[in-house]
């Protein structure tokens, strides 16, 4: 342990791997008091940020501005700067780990960039490195997985040369309030002592406080099962919208007669996309068959959620249907493509699969999104959505499918033909005003 007190007497200095949604807003805040190097193998982010232009990523660029100045202002003895240079990360003695860990097209964990961020660090650490993932993973893949690519990459022993912490990432994409520092850190190290050295360094930062666990694995499994939950309680109010369907009852109507108990849970039907809520559960299930249990509730809960693009689609055409209007050629505009309300995030949405469901119909379906990237949903997706609504144009159907507060304010009438369909995917429009709603 001599060697790791010895590196922390100096100088903390930090590089965060990974500069979108997690990493950005962490190494931004930990500029406040320390040099942190924001790492990120997107030379075009790259640019953009030393630039302090972007601000996809939930900080302003009067954020970025500041912490860009700090840099210079103390000859980086603190302050922040961006890079895509791997010589860059020698300077390093903290490493955070924040990059994407999705799932393959069979929900099986893709650690891809996962293992290559460890691999890269590896290269470069030095006796007495930490390294600390808040990546998403299931329960002992930092201990089984990305450790011995560190040793194996580095020449260096575990616990006795480096030394590894799980910190799982909690950022909240669009949302204003709950933002990195306010939202309590759950953290965690490889020995007590560096479980110690980790807390305090998220303590810096974390105005809510932080939660050390008592092990690695316990935060893996927190971080998993945080998702999980909140995914299973919307596959229950999405199947009784299923259910309610063939009732012909409203299930929104249900739900608010319902909360009037002080103890119901207020969960909505919906698309359940986005990094976390629609992925999470699929890494727990992954561990769970590992080791010999299947993962009934988990599964049942994801088959339900992946459903509802299918039943969406389904609706809004047997509106058309009952309403004489000619399905092959009709127009369809969906409002949102994003995975959830006033935000800019895309990734995983589920508003991709309600347009090719859509589209297997014969429909054609335009897609208009004034949150998201255009060329970014083009790159990801393959669907160019359209940047502005036509003055001109009118719909045979509108789907309301994302609660974005300009299509709560919009005037429908502008874009839909007299003899057309308005569905609401999320109920945030004025319930006389649309045909159907989930």
């Amino acid at each position: 342990m001599c060697v790791l007190l010895e590196n922390f007497r100096g100088m903390i200095r930090l590089a965060v791997i990974g500069q979108g949604y997690v990493g950005l807003p962490l190494a931004i805040e930990f500029a406040r008091f320390y040099p942190a190097i924001g790492f990120d193998i997107d030379a075009v982010l790259v640019d953009k940020l030393n630039a302090g232009k972007d601000t996809r990523h939930g900080v302003t660029k009067e954020e970025i501005a500041a912490a860009l100045q700090r840099a210079r202002d103390s000859k980086f003895t603190r302050g922040y700067r961006a890079s895509s240079n791997y010589d860059d990360l020698k300077y390093a003695n903290i490493f955070i780990i924040t990059v994407p860990t999705p799932v393959d097209r069979f929900h099986a964990p893709d650690l891809t960039a996962l293992l290559d961020a460890s691999e890269k660090v590896g290269q470069v650490m030095e006796k007495g490195s930490i390294v600390i993932y808040e990546s998403t993973v299931y329960p002992g893949c930092t201990e089984e997985e990305c450790i011995p690519v560190l040793e194996a990459s580095s020449g260096l022993s575990f616990n006795i040369d480096f030394f590894v912490g799980y910190s799982p990432e909690r950022i909240v994409p669009g949302d204003l309030q709950n933002t990195l520092t306010k939202i309590v850190k759950v953290t965690s190290g490889s020995t007590p002592e560096v479980a110690e050295i980790i807390d305090q360094l998220y303590k810096k930062i974390i105005e809510a406080g932080t939660y050390k666990a008592p092990s690695i694995k316990v935060a893996e499994a927190a971080k998993s099962i945080e998702n999980a939950q909140r995914d299973i309680n919307i596959s229950f109010v999405n199947e009784l919208a299923l259910i309610f369907d063939r009732l012909e009852i409203d299930t929104r109507e249900v739900i608010e007669a319902a909360a009037t108990k002080f103890n119901f849970i207020k969960f909505q039907p919906g698309l359940v996309g986005g990094h976390c809520i629609s992925v999470d559960p699929y890494y727990l299930a992954y561990k769970a068959m590992q080791v010999g249990y299947h993962p009934a509730v988990i599964l049942s809960g994801r088959r339900v959620n992946d459903s509802m693009a299918s039943f969406i689609a389904g609706k809004v055409v047997k509106l058309m249907i009952s309403k004489v209007i000619e399905l092959r050629g009709a127009s369809v505009l969906i409002l949102g493509v994003t995975f959830k309300e006033n935000c800019r995030d895309i990734r995983n949405s589920k508003v991709i699969d309600l347009y090719h469901e859509l589209r297997s119909f014969g429909l054609q379906v335009e897609i208009y999104d004034p949150w998201a990237d255009t060329l970014e949903v083009q790159s990801v997706y393959e669907i160019a959505p359209l940047d502005k609504l036509s003055e001109n144009k009118r719909y045979d159907a509108v789907v309301a499918a994302v609660a974005h507060e300009e299509f709560i304010a919009m005037d429908l009438s502008g874009i839909r033909k007299e003899n057309s369909v308005v569905f609401d995917v999320k109920a945030c429009l004025n319930r006389d005003s649309v045909d159907g709603r989930l």
